[in-house]
């Protein structure tokens, strides 16, 4: 196949955010760049007490049916975003060819609030008090599973779990999918839901949290020089994809076109990031390179930016060697918090509205860049430049990276 043929758009959009769970209430939120973050009740007396939540949406009625009992929070979030999203793609499973139709969906972790609900039933009450769901409900699998009974898709289903890395990983599935013949339409993204005690706990003991209890709204700060951790958050995002050339001949709308897209692995650490980046930075790389694009020709980075302070050093240190122009940089996670397995997702989302729209999100609670990072940050309010091209970044646990790219329609 030629570069032409193999092109893939995006042609539906859907999320569920801390920011908010529409396409136009999560985008006023980005371009508000105020963090989302705040106390739940449930984290009461932790040492870090604030996270991003989904907040103002009740999730059983707008998943419906009777079905909805037997499904965690996460797949509640990832079914609510993939119907929005098929719906944006002017599409419907109930005139598609389901044998067609792949599913992807990363999730890192998967129901552990049904875990540890299940976990402690058999401590008060015995086995049998374990619902005979529990396993169903709790794999982190079953997003992927529920959506594709949902929306009848008996083509390949998958649910990449590599950590943080995981949603922009399902859409780089994704477009393989596509790209060797196997689907014609693949709903692909990424869902996380693990405000429990024991998650954010155990992120707090690791050192990864910011313990910023004093100012939660002011915690999550990538890039800057006083930044000391990242904000938890949940949420879902979800994309269609779809072969430029059916969409033409469909009648269909392109709203982004996901030029290519790259994966590497740093083989260094569980944990932290390989500490020059290099092996990150050639993820980003075979991105740029697939697109058919010189890396002088990227217009916009939306960053990992987890607000931690090895990853966004290691962060910088790539965009300054891959892209000495200096385009704009933005991060998201400054308002929704770090969502996870549902980070790039959302962060892809967010790339493909600022190309259709020809505006820059602030990066939220940026005032200051460490001496020595060399990049355009986009602060303060948005920034209105219209942008051609723009990677997306994503690096999981493990050392997963991933990198996307994406052009203007």
């Amino acid at each position: 196949m030629t570069q032409v043929e193999m092109s893939v758009a995006v042609t539906g959009m859907g999320m569920v955010t801390p920011a908010g769970a529409d396409e136009e209430t999560f985008w006023a939120g980005l371009c508000a760049g105020r963090s989302t973050a705040r106390r739940q009740d449930e984290l009461a007396g932790l040492p870090v007490d604030f996270a991003c939540a989904v907040e103002g949406l009740d999730l059983d009625e707008a998943v419906g049916g009777r079905s909805v009992w037997r499904m965690a929070r996460f797949v509640k979030l990832a079914l609510i975003a993939a119907r929005q999203a098929v719906a944006d793609a002017g599409l419907s499973p109930a005139e598609w060819d389901g044998g067609r139709v792949g599913v992807v969906l990363g999730v890192g972790v998967g129901g552990v609030s049904v875990l540890i609900d299940g976990a402690r039933k058999l401590d008060a009450r015995g086995p049998d008090a374990v619902s005979p769901l529990l396993v169903p409900m709790m794999i982190p699998n079953a997003a992927a599973g529920e959506v594709a009974i949902a929306l009848g898709a008996r083509g390949p289903s998958m649910a990449p779990a590599t950590a943080c890395a995981s949603g922009a990983g399902a859409i780089a599935l994704g477009r393989d999918l596509l790209a060797t013949g196997q689907c014609d339409v693949v709903v692909a993204g990424g869902a996380e839901a693990v405000l429990t005690p024991l998650v954010v706990t155990a992120f707090a003991r690791m050192g990864a949290l910011s313990r910023r209890t004093a100012d939660p709204a002011g915690a999550s700060r990538p890039f800057a020089a006083d930044r000391d951790g990242f904000v938890i958050g949940e949420g879902a995002a979800v994309v269609v994809l779809e072969r430029t050339a059916d969409v033409r001949a469909r009648g269909g709308r392109s709203r982004a076109l996901l030029a290519g897209t790259g994966s590497t692995t740093d083989a260094y650490h569980p944990t932290a990031p390989g500490p020059n980046g290099t092996v990150a930075q050639a993820a980003v790389a075979a991105a740029v390179h697939q697109a058919g694009w010189r890396p002088d020709e990227v217009g916009h980075v939306n960053a990992h930016g987890t607000s931690t302070p090895l990853n966004d050093a290691m962060e910088a240190g790539l965009i300054s060697r891959l892209f000495p122009h200096r385009p704009p940089v933005t991060a998201p996670k400054g308002v929704v918090g770090h969502t996870l397995a549902a980070a790039g997702a959302i962060e892809a989302v967010a790339t493909v509205l600022t190309l259709e729209r020809g505006v820059i999100p602030p990066i939220a609670n940026l005032d200051a860049l460490p001496f020595d990072y060399d990049l355009d940050c986009v602060t303060k309010e948005p920034r209105v430049q219209q942008v051609e091209t723009a990677v997306s970044h994503s690096f999981g646990f493990g050392g997963h990276n991933v990198a996307l790219a994406f052009r203007r329609a």
